[in-house]
């Protein structure tokens, strides 16, 4: 739009025209996993960067880090029409920003602020809705008043400690517990196979559950010393389920092909001894969707892309756990 003269007449239309809905579902692929989420889709009506838009309800997307609930496309003439549009429709916005970045930067900053801080473990994640937007043109947005994700763009970030945990993993599971909206309590029984050097059993221990920990390789000694804490050195795929007994919870952070985490996962569910699980799928090269869908496919069961996963999945499967649709 040209400075100086007024709005015209077009102009004018475009700011009183209504929300278009789009009949559309937008899938926010995870950076660096689009390839990923569009094999999965397969369809797709249109992309803008990470987001992809599908004619339809939700369908299964692990590799999308957020979906886009009934999206709508709103003409905006102006900065201030594009703020106003989306202040109608409710109060809490994430910007995903691939393009046009001043302009859709200059917008946001008309927008309610919204605080992403850092969560601290084990804090609940938000509950106020929130919805995500982004421009699409210079004078046209998309946006959703609703989406699946808590946090902007099904980004979680936690305050860290940097000094405890002996790798990084720890964060896979914070977050995976923080979605769950559970997690072990104290003396709870937990078992974590491939668990060396421990940084899954240092979040487990630290929410005062008892941890059978099991890995060819030792834990880190400021783990192995942890209370409630015991490690059995052997391999997670020779472990008897009769051996072991009841369990609460069965983490696996295992590398190792999908199929043969499949294998191990179906064993100790015929068993019938392990109330919840979490384990992570590790694509090694190609992407193997087919394991991945035999994985979703488990009743009662949730398979995602965490925000700190890698070339990975998470598959989680709590007792009583009720998904929607």
């Amino acid at each position: 739009m040209s400075g100086g003269a007024g709005p015209g007449a077009n102009e004018s239309e475009q700011a009183k025209a209504p929300p278009r809905p789009l009949g559309q579902t937008g899938y926010l692929a995870a950076a660096g996993f689009e390839a990923e989420l569009r094999e999965e889709l397969g369809e797709i009506a249109a992309e803008h960067g990470r987001l992809f838009l599908a004619d339809g309800p939700p369908r299964p997307a692990a590799w999308a880090q957020n979906l886009w609930l009934d999206p709508v496309e709103i003409a905006v003439p102006s900065i201030a029409a594009a703020a106003r549009g989306l202040r109608a429709l409710q109060r809490n916005w994430a910007l995903y920003d691939f393009t046009l970045h001043r302009r859709a930067r200059l917008i946001a900053g008309k927008l309610p602020h919204v605080s992403a801080k850092p969560l601290v473990f084990p804090a609940a994640a938000p509950t106020a809705p929130l919805g995500g937007w982004t421009l699409a043109a210079p004078d046209r947005l998309i946006a959703a008043p609703a989406t699946t994700s808590p946090f902007p763009n099904g980004e979680i970030a936690f305050v860290e400690d940097r000094q405890a945990p002996p790798n990084r993993a720890y964060l896979k599971l914070w977050e995976a517990l923080t979605l769950l909206g559970r997690r072990p309590g104290p003396g709870e029984r937990c078992l974590d196979l491939g668990a060396s050097p421990g940084g899954w059993s240092w979040v487990l221990a630290t929410l005062g559950a008892r941890v059978i920990a099991v890995d060819k390789a030792p834990l880190d000694p400021r783990i192995f010393a942890m209370a409630g804490v015991e490690w059995r050195q052997g391999s997670a795929f020779a472990l008897d389920p009769a051996e072991i007994g009841p369990v609460d919870w069965l983490f696996s952070d295992v590398v190792c092909y999908p199929a043969r985490l499949l294998t191990l996962v179906e064993r100790w569910l015929a068993a019938g001894t392990v109330r919840n699980f979490v384990c992570t799928l590790k694509f090694q090269g190609p992407t193997d969707h087919a394991t991945a869908n035999r994985f979703a496919a488990i009743p009662g069961s949730q398979l995602a892309h965490l925000f700190h996963n890698k070339h990975e999945l998470t598959w989680m499967k709590l007792a009583g756990m009720k998904l929607a649709g």
